[in-house]
Order: C-alpha cells, then sequence, then structure tokens
C-alpha cells in the first residue's frame, strides 16, 4: 500500500511538472508574441513619423509657391485659393493621422485629402503655361524643384510605412496573436493606398513642373 501511494504521488508530482512546464512554455510564447506585436506597432508608426516630416515639409513650401504665383496670376484667384484651401484641409488630416497612425479613418482621410491636393496643384500648373515669366521665375523654379523632391520622399516614405503596415497586420491575423490581439489594442491598422478612381487621376495627372 505504502509503495502504491508513494507511486502515486510520484505521477501527480509527474503530472504537475509537466503542466508546470507547459503554463510556462506558454506564457513565454504568449510573452514573444505580444511584445512583438508591440514591436511591428512601433516599427509602422515610427515609419509614419517619416512621412509625417515630408508632409510638413510640403505644407510649407506650398504657401511660398502661392505668394510667387500670385504676382503673376492676379486673374487666377479661385484656383490660386484652392489651392490653400486644399493644403488646409491636408494639414487637418495629417494631423489627426499623426495621432492616431494606422487609424481606418484617418488613413482615408489623408489619403483622399492629399489627392485633393495634388489635383489643385496639378491645375496651378497647368494654368501657369500661360504665363511665361512666371515659368521662368527663379524662385518658382527652385520651389518647384524642392516640392518636387519632397513629392518623392513622400511616396518613398509611404512605401515604407506600407510594408511596417503588412508586417505588423499579418502578425495579428496569425495564432496566437490572433486570439488576444484585438482585446489587448492591437487593431488592424490601415494602408496608405489610393482607390481605384485616385489611382487612376494621380497617374493621368500630369507632373508639377513650372
Amino acid at each position: 500500500m505504502i509503495v502504491f501511494a508513494q507511486n502515486g504521488w510520484l505521477i501527480a508530482g509527474g503530472i504537475c511538472a509537466v503542466i508546470g512546464v507547459a503554463v510556462v512554455v506558454i506564457g513565454l510564447f504568449l510573452w514573444s508574441t505580444y511584445n512583438g506585436l508591440v514591436e511591428k506597432r512601433n516599427r509602422y508608426k515610427n515609419a509614419f513619423s517619416q512621412i509625417d516630416v515630408q508632409l510638413k515639409r510640403r505644407y510649407d513650401l506650398i504657401p511660398n509657391l502661392v505668394e510667387v504665383a500670385k504676382g503673376y496670376m492676379a486673374h487666377e484667384k479661385d484656383t490660386l485659393e484652392a489651392v490653400i484651401a486644399a493644403r488646409n484641409t491636408a494639414i487637418s488630416a495629417q494631423k489627426a493621422a499623426s495621432s492616431n497612425p494606422g487609424d481606418p479613418s484617418a488613413m482615408k482621410n489623408l489619403a483622399s485629402s492629399e489627392s485633393a491636393l495634388g489635383g489643385t496643384l496639378s491645375r496651378l500648373m497647368m494654368v501657369s503655361e500661360a504665363y511665361p515669366d512666371l515659368k521662368a521665375n527663379q524662385n518658382m523654379m527652385q520651389l518647384q524643384e524642392e516640392l518636387t523632391s519632397t513629392e518623392n520622399k513622400v511616396t518613398f516614405a509611404r512605401q515604407g510605412y506600407n510594408d511596417s503596415v503588412t508586417v505588423y497586420n499579418t502578425t495579428r491575423e496569425q495564432f496566437p496573436a490572433v486570439v488576444f490581439a484585438a482585446s489587448l489594442g492591437f487593431q488592424q491598422a490601415e494602408l496608405w493606398e489610393l482607390d481605384e478612381k485616385e489611382a487612376e487621376e494621380a497617374r493621368a495627372r500630369p507632373k508639377i513642373e513650372f
């Protein structure tokens, strides 16, 4: 009887040990997964901050461009005002997205406002064709060069952000993260991408050259 009791205790102890090890392993696995999500979320937020820098630079250039154009395009008040209005809308969208990168509503508003801003700048460019002196203005040419460079940097930074978001979303949808991610605040992050109509308009939009 004593032997059986001892064996029973040994078996029970062994089972408890196995369960304990399993709990520790599972805990470490979940801890690693959680930390991985935090790291990837921080990575796409940092990637958005690179977009933020370039967008702010772009927004700072636009009033200077409009001010130079105003001296030659006195009869194009509506076009110039449309550019400034679109810029102001884009700034508001950028601030909202910057405070919460990846938020679906904020990112969609940013994409839409940036598309609208690009459209007004293109209209300004087309109207400027009728003003040869404006096209030859050194300040305008310098601003155009800086604006084009900034546009390219925005595109590059946007691709980096989208890549980081894709990695985060993929990790979030995999097991075991998919089980607890949403409940712990790891929401699906939104890419910054144009819809089909906006993408077509962007491809057809002439390059900003003065």
